[in-house]
């Protein structure tokens, strides 16, 4: 039977198939190929006798996340408040860079602006060519809109705790009843609500994920983007990396480089191109060995 895992705790996975949700196991042969099934994976079970299931192959995956372990998604949306906790703006852009590059479309919310205006970061990443959305979790404002580009999707929703992933996720989805915390004060941040990776299946189509804060999508060796690769995962930065005086240009500090130019002319955000030499530098001090393991 084929179906997809929409849950994994403990090594028991449960997978919806066409007739009904089964709970299973996976074979042994997985732990000896050090491979573990993950929540959006396709697979092929067969059934004992007992009703239980044995996973017995996992489908070829188009993307792989290591921390939240989810595979398959289509777009990686990336919720952020305006304040409460404030916006870290080189995290974001780490994360979205990633999602580029695994080719999962990046999709950007800030929450909270009832408290705070947000439309110069909004139009940040609109002028990046990322879907990027307002939401006042108050009172639902927003959240259609957010919801009318899940159809048919297979996305998830990551950020730091306290941004309001959950409350959002609610206003879209009544029926889901996650579980929410006030943010604490004392530490400026917000509790972990969200314990394991979820996927919910969609009305028109589609599944959602609720994932653990920022604190677990690890930037492991797995998620490098080696320094060669990582103006592509600026979208805004292509029609500029052609023009630079040298082929070789990092775009971190040469004369004659386009992409400085277009940041210098306001056709860049300056943020944008600060997270990248950020970016560009940590890069740069990847190991040899490094290189051969991701």
């Amino acid at each position: 039977m084929d179906g997809i895992i929409i849950k994994a705790l403990g090594g028991v996975y449960t997978v919806e198939a066409s007739d009904g949700v089964y709970e299973c196991k996976a074979r042994g042969i997985f732990r000896k190929k050090n491979i573990s099934p993950v929540c959006g994976d396709s697979v092929e079970f067969s059934l004992e006798s007992d009703g239980s299931g044995i996973i017995e192959s996992i489908g070829e995956r188009k993307s792989l996340l290591i921390r939240p372990p989810l595979a398959n998604l289509d777009m990686l949306v990336f919720v952020s408040s305006t304040c409460e906790p404030r916006p870290n703006l080189l995290l974001l852009d780490k994360f979205i860079a990633i999602a580029v590059y695994k080719k999962i479309e990046p999709i950007v919310v800030f929450t909270k602006i009832d408290k705070t205006s947000c439309s110069e970061l909004a139009d940040i990443y609109e002028k990046a060519g990322i879907k990027t959305f307002q939401a006042d979790n108050t009172t639902g404002e927003g959240s259609a809109e957010v919801k009318a580009v899940l159809e048919g999707k297979l996305s998830a929703f990551t950020g730091n705790t306290g941004v309001g992933k959950s409350s959002l996720l609610n206003n879209m989805f009544p029926q889901l009843g996650l579980a929410t915390n006030e943010i604490s004060r004392k530490l400026g941040r917000g509790k972990h609500t969200t314990r394991h990776v979820e996927l919910y299946k969609l009305d028109k189509g589609g599944y959602i994920a609720d994932t653990p804060g920022f604190s677990s999508f690890d930037t492991n060796r797995y998620d490098i983007i080696f320094k060669d690769k990582l103006a592509d995962c600026f979208a805004e930065f292509v029609d500029y990396t052609d023009k630079c005086r040298f082929p070789d240009c990092s775009h971190t500090k040469e004369k004659g480089c386009a992409v400085i130019e277009a940041v210098k002319n306001g056709e860049i955000a300056r943020s944008r191109h600060d997270s990248y030499v950020e970016m560009y530098e940590q890069a740069k001090q990847i190991k040899e060995w490094e290189y051969k393991n991701v």
